[in-house]
């Protein structure tokens, strides 16, 4: 199998050696597989073993499709945070359900009364209750992982954004498949530094949000036939950010929490006091470690958007944003900063003619922002996509669900697409398959340059809070030099992609 390591191989080899010697002593029976496991069952030998990178709420909750799969066996976890100690989620019990239903376990509790479930002595008992035995590893520091557990077959990274490049370019650089939760990473030029190694290591690699877009060829066919004639402006629009977007700095310090290694959660970022402000959920509304709502779930409605438009290397790109005011002491002031994102913005993306498709403007909007609503229609909901040309316009759902031309008869819904959370999606599928030498995934980060430019562009002008040029062959703003920083990670000592 593609991607095993030498001493699984040696081991396996061995193994059928031994085999081989005691058949020729004695006579004995091969018993068919399914007849070892059932009709799924999958040999040890043959499964991809995994490293889950990241248990916090997310990591949790999305872990059980993985332990319900044949073809995968995880054999360690790795968090910086060891117990479930202050973590948040968006519903009171939620999690906490869930896990108790997938592991069949109605008495199962993380700690006391109201604590949310994460960190990794909690991955860790939750893999080994589901398997039902005591083997998985668990780990604080990913480096250390990848030291000991050397014949892992890949990972998944399902940690806080600013981890997300470094931790998989250290994996494929030691021959480890990848999948990983968007964003790829929050700054472009590490961005494209994963997307390179993926290229030159050709490990398999999938990326997650691949699985949740829609299709575009409903839209596309209206397009081609002249339906809304030339096509102007694409329009994406989302109620994010369900998270405070914080307007200042923390100025107190609280203690980090016993069995936190908040200098591991920093990983390349610079220095700083722990503040629970920063952690869990509510780090996508930093700069320094989130990617802001367009990374959130733009991934989810605009890949498939990007990909049938090719849309690449926008020429320009201009935001409008929110702001929000403070006192001191007696005196009102507007707070200005570039460290955490609007709590509302609206971000044009300026695109070039490519072959038969003439210039064309993305807009997304965040924080409650829509677009005009068109003739015709009374309210626009709350979350959507519109696509506009000189004659006419498709509105859609988010994630381009129901397409219909305005003024045109409504056609019937299709069905809607089923998800069940304890099912592998297609894309980890196809990726199990690239695992073993097949091809790679439409989820690939190979696939994934375009929508990533877009969203770390987003942040970037948001930072500067100017309209910024763009030169995408350099990978350089050309109008606001100090911009450029805001493209770049500065890594701490110990953690560039080299040294990881």
């Amino acid at each position: 199998m593609a991607g095993r390591s030498k001493a699984i191989i040696m081991s396996e080899t061995n193994r059928r050696k031994f085999l081989g010697a005691a058949a020729g002593a004695a006579a004995f029976t091969i018993v068919p597989r399914h007849a070892l496991g059932g009709p799924n069952y999958v040999p040890p030998s043959d499964k991809i073993t995994l490293a889950h990178i990241g248990t916090g709420t997310e990591g949790l909750r999305e872990i059980f499709s993985l332990l319900g799969s044949p073809e995968i066996r995880i054999v360690a976890v790795c968090d910086p945070n060891r117990d479930a100690t202050g973590y948040r989620d968006f519903g009171r019990d939620s999690l906490l359900r869930d896990i108790r239903q997938a592991l069949k376990k109605s008495d199962w509790r993380p700690g006391g009364e109201g604590t949310v479930p994460g960190g990794r002595e909690v991955g860790k008992n939750v893999v080994d209750t589901f398997y039902g035995d005591q083997s998985c590893k668990a780990y604080a520091d990913f480096r250390e992982l990848f030291a000991k557990e050397k014949d892992i077959d890949a990972v998944k990274i399902m940690t806080p954004d600013h981890l997300h490049g470094v931790i998989a370019m250290a994996a494929m650089k030691r021959g480890k498949h990848v999948i990983v939760h968007k964003p790829i990473s929050n700054r472009l030029t590490e961005a494209r530094k994963v997307i390179d190694m993926a290229r030159a290591k050709g490990v398999a690699t999938h990326f997650m949000p691949w699985d949740s877009n829609g299709s575009m060829e409903q839209v596309m066919t209206w397009i081609h036939g002249g339906e809304i004639g030339t096509l102007r402006e694409v329009h994406n629009w989302s109620v994010r950010p369900m998270w405070p977007q914080y307007a200042l700095i923390p100025r107190d310090n609280p203690p980090v929490p016993e069995g936190f290694d908040w200098d591991l959660w920093l990983g390349p970022e610079k220095e700083r006091p722990y503040h629970p402000d920063y952690t869990n959920m509510v780090f996508r509304g930093w700069y320094d470690f989130g990617g802001g709502s367009m990374a959130d779930m733009g991934h989810y409605s605009l890949w498939s958007v990007f990909n049938a438009l090719e849309l690449s290397g926008p020429t320009a790109v201009e935001p409008m944003l929110s702001h929000q005011c403070a006192m001191d002491g007696p005196f009102a002031y507007t707070v200005r900063n570039d460290y955490s994102f609007p709590i509302a913005s609206i971000v044009r993306f300026k695109y070039p003619a490519h072959g038969s498709r003439g210039p064309v403007d993305l807009v997304w909007y965040d924080g409650g922002m829509k677009p005009v609503t068109p003739a015709g229609v009374e309210e626009l909901a709350a979350e959507g996509m519109m696509f506009t040309g000189d004659k006419g316009a498709i509105l859609a759902g988010f994630q381009l669900q129901n397409p219909r031309v305005l003024g045109k008869p409504e056609p019937p819904p299709p069905p809607p697409r089923r998800y069940d959370p304890r099912e592998l999606l297609p894309g980890i599928k196809q990726w199990l398959a690239a695992c073993k030498g097949g091809a790679q995934s439409p989820g690939s980060f190979l696939n994934a340059g375009p929508i990533t430019e877009a969203v770390n562009l987003y942040a970037a002008a948001l930072r500067a809070g100017r309209r910024i040029t763009y030169d995408a062959a350099a990978t350089r703003i050309t109008n606001v030099e100090d911009a450029n920083r805001y493209l770049v990670r500065e890594y701490r000592k110990g953690w560039s992609p080299e040294e990881v």
